[in-house]
């Protein structure tokens, strides 16, 4: 990370040079780049390659995109991954076999794989329901049913009894959310979260929905201090989980 793209080519070339004399190289296929506003896109060179500067990237399974909607394009992946996982597996889901044993293949196998990650994601109403209705369209299809048939979504969730999706993310992040409050071995997820960013104007239209924002709504802005309080926080933890999960 650099604030120039001159500085950023020289940290390059001399990560290049060390990693070389180790007898190690860079994957220039996998290298890109990524800049901001506040940084016009210029060619980094290294030796003879240049580095292909992109808007996302997936890095340690995640996308990572700066600016706006920075999850949207997360959510889309998940949702393909989950289906894909699903596919995979349509031989049971599809099979004679009792609905628990569908059940649990689904939650150790597919949910995992739709809410990777999830406990850093920014959460939205939009976000969540986007999800809601790709979980209802898996189970109609575990079920062997349509929407033709207009069967309620309540009959569906006691047939099939999966995981909701809304309940198990809203459950990973809150609980994520009180083990980085109460970290105190100066690792980098807390001083993020205590991190002020450069002053300047706001830019214009509404603004982004903040990781910490729906953390709040339940918990107050002093919410990393109640963290410390484990029965508290579990306590609280309960009506964040509601706000997700009543809707939808």
């Amino acid at each position: 990370m650099a604030e120039t793209t001159e500085e950023l080519s020289t940290m390059l070339g001399d990560l290049s040079r060390a990693s070389e004399r180790v007898g190690l190289k860079m994957n220039m296929d996998k290298t890109k780049v990524m800049v901001n506003i506040h940084v016009a896109p210029t060619p980094i060179k290294i030796g003879d390659s240049t580095l292909e500067v992109v808007d996302d990237y997936v890095y340690l399974g995640l996308t990572v995109q700066l600016g706006r909607s920075n999850f949207e394009k997360e959510i889309n992946r998940r949702i393909r991954l989950g289906w894909a996982a699903f596919r995979k597996l349509h031989g049971i889901f599809s099979s004679n076999l009792p609905q628990c044993l569908k059940t649990k293949v689904y939650d150790q196998c597919v949910l995992p794989v739709m809410t990777y990650g999830s406990e850093t994601w920014s959460l939205t109403m939009g976000l969540i329901r986007r999800l809601k209705v790709t979980q209802r369209a898996m189970e109609r299809a575990m079920l062997g049913v349509s929407l033709r048939d207009h069967i309620r979504n309540e009959e569906i969730r006691k047939r099939t009894k999966v995981t909701d999706i809304a309940r198990r993310i809203a459950k990973l992040k809150w609980q994520w959310a009180g083990h980085i409050a109460r970290r105190t071995d100066g690792r980098w997820g807390r001083k993020v979260l205590e991190w002020r960013p450069r002053t300047g104007r706001r830019s214009v239209g509404r603004p982004p929905t903040r990781w910490t924002d729906d953390l709040a709504r339940v918990a107050g802005i002093r919410w990393m201090r109640d963290a410390q309080d484990r029965s508290l926080w579990r306590r609280l933890g309960e009506a964040y989980v509601q706000q997700w999960t009543s809707f939808g």
